[in-house]
């Protein structure tokens, strides 16, 4: 059977939601572990507690996927003191790996706010709040004969998506001039000549973090021993990525109706809301966790209620009777993220031993 490491369970996920995405007071990523390690089995969780820990090593799982960080503040001492100092002193006994998906996994199309909407059975669903300066224009000069060949490379490495259109460029005809020195290995003309050679000008979107990979596809599919290009930072908003979701129910319904099928639909023992306005319900913004940051969002949104959690008493005053809230709690909206987990590395790695914890995790109770 074949071995997978920690790192190639890592690239899975990143691929799905790349860390560069995460914002940056986060501490999403490889938490404790080496990525060289050969994997035995994966925990998928929420929160790690020392309760999966413990369920870790008694089930032979050397990798633990959780999507809160363990570590999100910087470690002074390991000393035991609290649950987190003790579960990194375990975690390193036992040889286990942790990796945190926190708020890149929160930013994807189809990430935790995608699965709540599909919870709640909303369709057209759009991110809320997209990301700024997160798109790029690479602007680059190509001799015609090889354009479609250098075209095609970036398309492949992940340029030119514009919302759901793919392979999406700009060309134009023009004349590219060069003079190549003794040293050069020109492409066309010949060394200390003035050559001018028929070029095509692409211009493709490029996501910031596929930079890297794009420009080195380029590179390498471009004829020209030195390249002429441009990186164009855009302040454009990114509709694939960013914070929230907004979705329609396919007929309206009702308020009281659609707080219950919360409740059943996340597991709630209640839920806090604002005051009722007694009007059927149909646009539905969510946000999974800490999400009041996004109610002014919601309401340019023109949602009828903005599902997520940990309000505070003041905010359910800033609804202007144009909306309402409904706080389901921190880990109710982000439970299902590990069925994230599961799917992303299920569709690689359909066999492997992954599996999810038996033990509570939920720090909230309810009486």
């Amino acid at each position: 059977m074949k071995t997978v490491t920690v790192q190639e369970i890592c690239s899975i996920l990143e691929a799905f939601a790349p860390l560069s995405l995460q914002e940056s007071y986060d501490n999403a990523g490889l938490i404790v572990g080496s990525r060289q390690r050969i994997v035995s089995g994966i925990l998928l969780c929420t929160d790690v507690t020392e309760a999966v820990m413990d369920e870790a090593i008694s089930t032979d799982c050397n990798l633990i996927v959780a999507h809160h960080p363990l570590i999100f503040k910087g470690l002074t001492k390991i000393t035991g003191n609290d649950y987190i100092q003790r579960t990194v002193i375990k975690a390193i006994k036992h040889d286990i790996a942790i990796y945190a998906a926190h708020t890149n996994f929160d930013s994807v199309m189809q990430g935790v706010n995608r699965k709540i909407c599909d919870r709640i059975g909303l369709s057209e669903c759009a991110i809320l709040a997209p990301a700024q300066n997160q798109l790029l224009k690479l602007v680059v000069f190509v001799p015609v004969a090889v354009a479609d060949r250098v075209r095609q490379a970036l398309f492949d490495a992940g340029a030119g998506k514009i919302g759901n259109y793919g392979s999406c460029s700009f060309n134009g005809d023009g004349t590219g001039t060069f003079l190549a020195g003794e040293a050069a290995r020109p492409f066309a003309g010949n060394i200390g000549e003035m050559h001018h050679e028929s070029e095509i000008r692409i211009e493709t979107i490029v996501p910031r973090h596929l930079q890297n990979s794009v420009q080195h596809a380029m590179m390498q599919a471009h004829p020209y021993e030195e390249p002429a290009f441009d990186w164009i930072p855009l302040t454009n908003t990114w509709s694939q990525t960013g914070f929230g979701m907004i979705g329609t129910l396919p007929s309206p319904e009702d308020e009281q109706t659609f707080l219950q099928r919360l409740k059943s639909a996340f597991h709630v023992f209640c839920i806090r809301h604002s005051p009722l306005l007694g009007k059927p319900l149909q646009r539905v913004a969510v946000c999974g966790g800490a999400g009041a940051f996004l109610l002014g969002d919601a309401l340019r949104a023109h949602a009828d209620i903005f599902v997520s959690a940990d309000f505070k008493y003041h905010d359910f005053f800033g609804t202007e009777d144009h909306i309402v809230i409904a706080d389901i709690g921190h880990y109710e909206s982000e439970q299902f993220t590990k069925e994230i987990f599961l799917e992303e590395i299920r569709k690689k790695l359909p066999t492997f031993a992954v599996r999810f914890p038996t033990c509570k995790t939920n720090p909230v109770n309810y009486v």
